[in-house]
């Protein structure tokens, strides 16, 4: 999909209004009063039909004008200023461009005759307000919401004059993050990783004539084993004695029908199922009609058939689309627009941001904390793209106070989006909590997932995103996913007996395009590149890892930070204004298509390594002298330097490090570290413990060591380790001034790292690989991290030895007890 042409307008920054916002996209001057977001709302049920709806699309100009939330309205009364509904009041598309924590908003209509003849009922529907609002018409309170998230609906027939204008007063108090209450990434102050609030209402508003008994909401739930759609209605008044009756078509075809009672099981088996997938996106239409009592109300619908769950597939658990092993590869998509905020410009710009993410090779969107209007689940639908729906976050940095209320208000809000994106066949799963924002305890993610799995079976949970960081860390154990978060990663964590195992956030490769960037942004926390051709080459290496560490040895999916950079961060592949494409679209489609690809494969089975104890590599350090450390098994000496000495050891000579600046290291890499398994080893006394980390033997990568064997000063406990896993010695506390025989074992088959000490296993983490491969030499007594050198050793070494095979349990106790 192209960019559309860019009009004279947007290029010079000008709104309907005269209001500039801080970037103009493409679609920025096609906005007007005239033509905002005219499209039907919700293509998911369409009365009475997609192709010919009934409705009146109250978008447009408003009266408006900010209040002080006490005073009473005064209804009849024009108001002080207009605002382009449903734009956000902070919106330069809005007209208003300003916050304000309350707002009345003011319009009249004339309602069609035909929309009340005959007995019909009339209601006001809103794609969602934030988030506090209550709702007049002619003076009379008709309904009130809370919840900034999900639409709410109101029968107005009671409060309609019988003839001439009709008059609608909404009333919104928008406390965005000042209150506890969901609001993702909106502040009042945003910056860094958040970002302006979208207060009011930023999704369409429309009347809709129905019967005084109507269909309210329609769910068909795809089951692949049986090819069948089960079917769900809730319904708009009473509905007792009601006929449910439902049609379906593949294009013009009929191929299923069904006749029952509304508020009964129905299920419809389709002869020849075609199954929905992002390679081919099939979508069935169905046409329901509720009979009750002489009336009839019609709507019409749509469902894929396929299936989403955790199965078993090569030894391990995985994510299976349609019982194939599927490898779900995502963008983060924070849904955020610098002219609209909250609210996309125009359909088309709605629609974008998911064709460009198919452009570029990605099966999977991650809506990241924000629920989209209905319109943009209908394009995901409609052209093949996975979702991972996450619940707004409640603000940050309140777990520790939030009140009974907070926490029963967010499970309600979290539950009303599941009922409300039950019958979006692209939405895979649901993510209650990222990185324990607004997560009261480690236990309340399995408490909430568990609630909307008993809410929606038929799709994945994953309890937590990010387990392993932020706010309230840990990982519950439970729901579907094993989610970790790491920049700039990738993550590779294993799955466990029951659970699939994704990496849930990594990248955020940061390039600044001059005259596309959001004023005073500067935000760069993951990693600068100077441009196009880096940010390119840096994406491709970093999917090289999950192409050839993590889909073939079980990992189910992965999400990019990000598809577009959001005010100050930049690190999309398209400017926040979607007016440049910063990557190379090929290279990065070619790249995705192949780690996808990958998911599907036997992970290859590792060699069998040299045998025996002797090793690869083995270092006595008995000299006693001299700058060398002879290699008695190869040919890889060590250079010794930066003031490391030599003393006695247990058995001949030893080499002593100062902490600082001593260590030894070959001239090459050993070790192997990307598809093989390996072991080392090393007695180790160290001269001093405490907060400080300290590497007894690595392995140089470009950024970071591959493998760290040493003490870790943040748990204070012995390890073998990656950047992103520790296997953690436990049990054992760690003295100065004694020896410790430990060996660190890489199993690439168990997806393990294990940590043995003096001749026993002390701990273990399961972790299918590690995005730094060993490029540089064999370190003893130093590491590396970020580029430099660190976690130099205060004590002193003896007997290293490296093995280009997992030893067994047994084989390190023989070891233990030889060198012993």
């Amino acid at each position: 999909m192209s960019l559309p042409a860019v009009s004279a307008q947007a290029d010079g920054g000008g709104t309907w209004s005269g209001l500039t916002p801080p970037l103009s996209t493409p679609w920025t001057a096609e906005v007007s009063p005239t033509n905002a977001l005219p499209d039907y709302p919700r293509p998911q049920l369409a009365r009475p039909s997609a192709d010919a709806p009934t409705w009146t699309n109250l978008n447009g100009l408003w009266q408006y004008q900010p209040t002080d939330g006490y005073s009473p309205i005064s209804f009849g009364s024009d108001l002080s200023g207009q605002i382009l509904v449903p734009y956000p009041a902070e919106s330069a598309l809005s007209g208003v461009q300003k916050h304000s924590d309350y707002m009345i908003y003011r319009r009249t209509v004339d309602v069609p005759k035909n929309y009340t003849s005959g007995g019909k009922h009339l209601r006001i529907n809103f794609g969602a307000v934030n988030y506090d609002a209550t709702v007049y018409v002619n003076g009379a309170q008709v309904a009130r919401h809370l919840g900034g998230y999900d639409s709410f609906s109101a029968d107005i027939t009671s409060a309609l004059r019988s003839g001439g204008s009709q008059e609608i007063v909404v009333a919104v108090h928008s406390p965005v993050d000042s209150a506890t209450v969901p609001v993702g990434k909106q502040r009042l102050n945003p910056g860094g990783i958040f970002y302006t609030a979208s207060s009011g209402i930023w999704q369409t508003v429309w009347l809709e004539p129905v019967q005084p008994v109507s269909i309210a909401s329609f769910t068909a739930t795809p089951d692949v084993d049986t090819g069948s759609f089960a079917i769900a209605a809730t319904y708009n008044g009473d509905a007792g004695g009601a006929k449910l009756s439902v049609d379906v078509f593949d294009g013009s075809k009929k191929v299923a029908s069904a006749t029952g009672a509304a508020g009964g099981p129905m299920s419809l088996s389709i002869r020849k199922p075609h199954l929905w997938s992002p390679d081919d996106p099939f979508l069935y239409t169905f046409k329901a009609s509720l009979t009750v009592r002489g009336t009839t109300d019609k709507v019409e619908s749509y469902a894929g058939l396929r299936e989403i769950a955790v199965e078993k597939v090569a030894g391990k658990q995985r994510i299976t689309l349609n019982h194939k092993a599927t490898f779900l590869l995502g963008t983060l998509d924070q849904g955020f627009w610098p002219d609209g905020i909250y609210t996309a410009p125009t359909d088309d710009a709605l629609k974008f941001d998911i064709q460009k993410t198919k452009d570029l090779g990605f099966n999977t969107i991650r809506k990241h904390i924000k629920v989209e209007p209905a319109r943009w689940y209908y394009w995901a639908d409609k052209l093949g793209i996975m979702v991972w729906q996450d619940s707004p976050a409640l603000p940050t940095g309140r777990n520790g106070s939030l009140t009974t209320g907070d926490k029963a208000n967010f499970r309600a809000e979290t539950s009303r989006m599941v009922d409300q994106l039950k019958n979006s066949t692209s939405v895979i799963g649901w993510i209650p909590f990222n990185e324990g924002w607004g997560q009261w305890s480690v236990d309340a993610a399995s408490e909430v997932g568990a609630q909307v799995k008993a809410q929606d079976p038929s799709r994945l949970v994953n309890d937590r995103s990010g387990s392993n960081c932020c706010d309230t860390p840990g990982d519950p154990g439970t729901g579907d996913i094993i989610d970790w978060h790491q920049y700039q990663g990738p993550a590779l964590p294993a799955p466990d007996a029951k659970r699939a195992s994704i990496d849930g956030e990594h990248g955020g490769l940061t390039l600044p395009v001059e005259g596309h960037s959001w004023p005073g942004a500067d935000v760069n926390p993951y990693g600068a590149v100077k441009d196009s051709a880096a940010l390119t080459a840096g994406y491709v290496a970093n999917t090289q890892v999950l192409r050839d560490q993590g889909a073939p040895y079980g990992l189910s999916g992965s999400i990019y930070t990000q598809i577009t950079d959001v005010e100050g961060e930049q690190n999309g592949f398209f400017t926040y204004d979607r007016q440049v494409e910063k990557v190379d679209e090929a290279a990065v489609r070619a790249i995705n298509l192949e780690t996808i690809a990958a998911g599907t494969k036997t992970p290859p089975t590792p060699p069998a390594g040299t045998p025996g104890l002797a090793g690869v590599g083995s270092w006595t350090l008995d000299e006693t002298a001299g700058g060398v450390a002879a290699d008695s098994a190869g040919s890889a000496d060590l250079t010794v330097s930066g003031g490391a000495t030599w003393v006695p050891g247990r058995k001949g000579g030893a080499l002593q490090l100062d902490g600082s600046t001593g260590f030894a290291a070959s001239a090459e890499p050993v070790l192997t570290t990307t598809d093989r398994n390996y072991s080392v080893s090393a007695w180790v006394r160290f001269d001093q413990v405490g907060g400080a980390f300290q590497t007894v033997v690595g392995e140089d990568g470009d950024a970071a060591s591959a493998f760290f064997l040493q003490y870790s000063g943040a748990d204070k406990r012995l390890a073998f380790s990656f950047v992103n896993a520790r296997a953690l010695a436990s049990g054992i506390t760690v003295e100065p001034n004694r020896w410790y025989h430990l060996v660190g074992v890489r199993d690439i088959t168990s997806s393990t790292l294990s940590i043995y000490v003096d001749g026993a296993r002390a701990g273990q983490v399961a972790v299918l690989g590690n995005g730094e491969a060993a490029t540089g030499p064999l370190t003893v007594g130093r590491g590396k991290f970020d580029g430099k050198p660190v976690d130099y050793l205060d004590g002193t070494v003896d007997e290293v030895r490296v093995f280009d095979r997992a030893l067994s349990a047994d084989e390190v106790a023989a070891l233990y007890a030889a060198q012993s």
